[in-house]
């Protein structure tokens, strides 16, 4: 899967999650951009990325991600090692 296919897949979890279509992902996006960005969005946002792509992460991985840059990089080194 590549990083297009990687931010196709995670455009439609940011609009399911906060039901707003017109949210617009960029690598440098991260929660104090987006209102409604909470802790309970932020696990609902992470259990919605496992279950899409299939992966599961570790607490430590996740401590580390600041956007969804470092997001989508995370999730290409995972499909990557399956």
């Amino acid at each position: 899967m590549d990083e297009q296919q990687i931010y196709t897949g995670l455009t439609r979890i940011f609009h399911e999650v906060f039901d707003d279509e017109s949210l617009v992902l960029k690598p440098e996006l991260s929660a104090k951009d987006v209102q409604d960005w909470d802790s309970v969005t932020h696990i609902n946002i992470i259990v919605a990325v496992e279950n899409r792509f299939g992966i599961k992460f570790k607490a430590a991985e996740l401590e580390s991600l600041h956007n969804v840059g470092q997001l989508a990089q995370l999730i290409g080194q995972k499909l990557s090692s399956k």
